[in-house]
């Protein structure tokens, strides 16, 4: 018996899952959505501006408490964004049956 091949056959069989299929689908309706993909931007810029200003030895905290606010406001818009949240739930439950196939592997090498 080929541990490895009967893996490799897990995984194809893993790829052909409703669920992996549903992941897939979401991921690239993300990609594809440029205000969400924005926000991304957005959000990333802000949060190299936070670790910027944080790493100055005279830090200002007015500046770190307006980057994190501004960062807050910006996640809960890409958090909103209708995209996101298929991806969300989607990646729920793909993780959901990794979770799952792994907890009975490990009880099997148990």
């Amino acid at each position: 018996m080929d541990i490895i091949k009967l893996t490799r056959e897990l995984g194809a069989a893993i790829q052909q899952d409703d669920r992996y299929a549903k992941f897939q689908a979401a991921q690239k309706a993300n990609e594809e959505d440029k205000d969400l993909n924005d926000l991304m931007g957005k959000i990333q810029l802000v949060h190299m501006s936070y670790q910027h200003e944080a790493n100055k030895d005279d830090a200002n905290e007015e500046k770190l408490q307006a980057y994190d606010k501004e960062f807050t406001d910006v996640y809960r818009q890409v958090m909103a964004n209708s995209n996101m949240q298929a991806f969300e739930k989607a990646k729920e439950e793909l993780d959901a049956m990794m979770k799952e196939i792994t907890g009975i592997l490990s009880l099997c090498a148990q």
